[in-house]
């Protein structure tokens, strides 16, 4: 680790491979809490850049308890916070649509860091059991179309970053990791993020060639697509932006995305706009994302039929009833 410090503090940064081997010797417990303190330390004096964060990504990967559903056709819809919006659990909400389209959805998410609640936070409050078991996991997806994985369950090695990260009480490359850790590698990933720099970052992390995936980033600071602005996306295909009238719909005001200021509101919303009752708004973001998760799966669908399948998995009740069968409602 002293050579590896006196290497990135020189100015220099790792290729995939280095940054690979390192996060795993770090993920094995092989360096001190000091040591680790001033790795990350590194990353806050400079950026990452695009191969380390891939070197990165790869290791926590391998270092992860895995999930295999290679056999579905999967997807997780997921933004990285940290935008200090406070918006409503659009991404989450966003997967119960697609489930009831008929998707297979592989939901990997935490608690809330930016916003009052976040995925963990909604399913725990519904009484999800957090698992690791495979059985279980798969048991939902092929019943219900959807299962989650709370971070903290499959990433065993964060046991040694975590300490040092709470003791230094600032944000460090892990807050920006989590969205691109999936333990099941999901074939298809729309991911939404809070700037352009990790946009880039991402994209440089994921274009290896073995899933699908949209980036996407409203253009005032959503890490989604928000309707109160254009949003920008790249693929591993393109990159182009959308206006809210690409989806058909009008642009939004930010007050009209609110979660609310706790977690039992936050949950009232987002059974309200399963049940039919949300605002217009709320309803509308909803679906924009969940098209473009389709859109991401399915390349030759328009989007305007994109929005069209997930406005009726919503307005059916067809991802209430995903909602209902999940959480024993």
């Amino acid at each position: 680790m002293k050579d590896t410090l006196d290497y990135l503090f020189g100015g220099n940064s790792l290729t995939k491979a280095q940054a690979q081997d390192l996060l795993t010797r770090v993920g094995q417990g092989q360096f001190s809490e000091a040591e680790i303190a001033a790795l990350l330390t590194v990353f806050r004096m400079r950026k990452i850049k695009g191969e380390e964060m891939a070197g990165f990504r790869q290791a926590m990967l391998n270092l992860c308890i895995p999930v295999d559903f290679s056999d579905y056709n999967t997807i997780d819809v997921v933004g990285t916070g940290g935008d200090g919006k406070n918006t409503f659990n659009i991404s989450t909400l966003s997967c119960f649509v697609l489930a009831g389209a008929g998707y297979k959805v592989t939901k990997h998410g935490n608690y809330g860091l930016s916003s009052v609640s976040g995925s963990s936070n909604m399913f725990e409050y519904f009484g999800y059991q957090f698992s690791n078991d495979t059985v279980k996991l798969r048991r939902e997806v092929e019943e219900t179309g959807i299962t989650f994985f709370h971070a903290p369950l499959f990433h065993p090695a964060m046991k040694y970053v975590g300490p040092v990260r709470k003791a230094l009480k600032v944000r460090t490359f892990f807050n920006i990791m989590g969205p691109i850790m999936n333990p099941s590698s999901p074939k298809n990933q729309l991911v939404g993020v809070s700037d352009l720099e990790i946009m880039d970052l991402y994209n440089q992390a994921m274009c290896d060639g073995h899933q699908r995936y949209m980036i996407v980033h409203s253009m005032d600071g959503y890490d989604e697509v928000s309707l109160t602005a254009d949003t920008r996306y790249v693929s591993d295909e393109t990159e182009d932006n959308l206006t809210p009238a690409d989806f058909g719909f009008k642009k939004l005001k930010p007050e009209e995305l609110s979660g609310g200021d706790s977690v039992e509101e936050a949950a009232r919303i987002f059974v309200s706009i399963l049940e039919g009752s949300g605002t217009q708004a709320q309803q509308n973001v909803v679906i924009a994302n969940a098209a473009l998760a389709i859109k991401c799966m399915h390349r030759q669908k328009s989007l305007a039929d994109c929005v069209a399948e997930a406005s009726e998995s919503l307005k059916s009740k067809k991802a209430l009833e995903v909602f209902k069968k999940l959480f024993n409602k």
